[in-house]
């Protein structure tokens, strides 16, 4: 992540601590008989009061929230790696992803089972699948101007999404701060573990291959 060595380790393991406490918190504010929480209600009401006249507004907002715009987003991150003959990265940053949204669909939704409409709303899928992306190319790059880039790019952009999924009632805000917790910490724990389990393994094979070998 941004700055030296230990800095980076530091910023992950409070990236991973702090965005798997708050995904588990969350929940713990949900009220017995189903709907808003006091945070829900206080978050949501300006934009209500601001966008229910305008849903035009909000369809647009949600839109890079959407598959087909994060999809060629994904895309394009691993072959901004690959062009750079980082093949780790690049696969990590394709993998990594979509492993954490399939996680998020298959354990963390059923886990929680917070119903909204006729759907699983907690963690909302749509800002894990978009926060899970910027955090690898976050995590995983190694140049600075890009990792800023798309960091202030992505904050803009799950910023949209979140007010365009609020006004337009797909999720409440709970159902998005935990998504976005959720996916920092599966995503940052994925691309972290990974880098060093591959970085273990090459020091090993280097060490290896260093032996100097018995003659007789």
């Amino acid at each position: 992540m941004l700055g030296s060595r230990g800095a980076t380790a530091s910023a992950a393991t409070a990236a991973i601590a702090v965005g798997a406490m708050s995904a588990y918190i969350l929940p713990t504010t949900f009220p017995d008989e189903g709907g808003p929480t006091g945070l829900d209600r206080v978050i949501a009401e300006p934009i209500h009061s601001t966008l229910d006249a305008h849903r035009g507004i909000a369809e647009v907002l949600v839109v890079v929230s959407n598959a087909y715009v994060l999809l060629p987003l994904l895309v394009l991150g691993c072959v901004w790696f690959a062009a750079r003959r980082e093949f780790v990265r690049a696969a990590l940053m394709l993998v990594a992803p979509e492993l954490v949204v399939a996680i998020n669909t298959w354990l963390l939704k059923p886990l929680w089972d917070r119903r909204l409409h006729d759907y699983l709303a907690y963690p909302s899928g749509h800002t894990v699948h978009l926060v899970a992306i910027v955090t690898a190319f976050v995590v995983l790059a190694r140049t600075p101007g890009a990792r800023w880039s798309v960091l202030v790019m992505g904050i803009i952009c799950f910023l949209a999404a979140a007010i365009g999924m609020i006004a337009l009632d797909y999720h409440f805000p709970t159902d998005i701060l935990g998504g976005a917790a959720a996916a920092i910490a599966l995503t940052t724990a994925l691309c972290v573990g990974a880098e060093k389990l591959h970085t273990e393994k090459t020091r090993k094979v280097g060490r290896q291959h260093r032996r100097p070998t018995a003659t007789g």
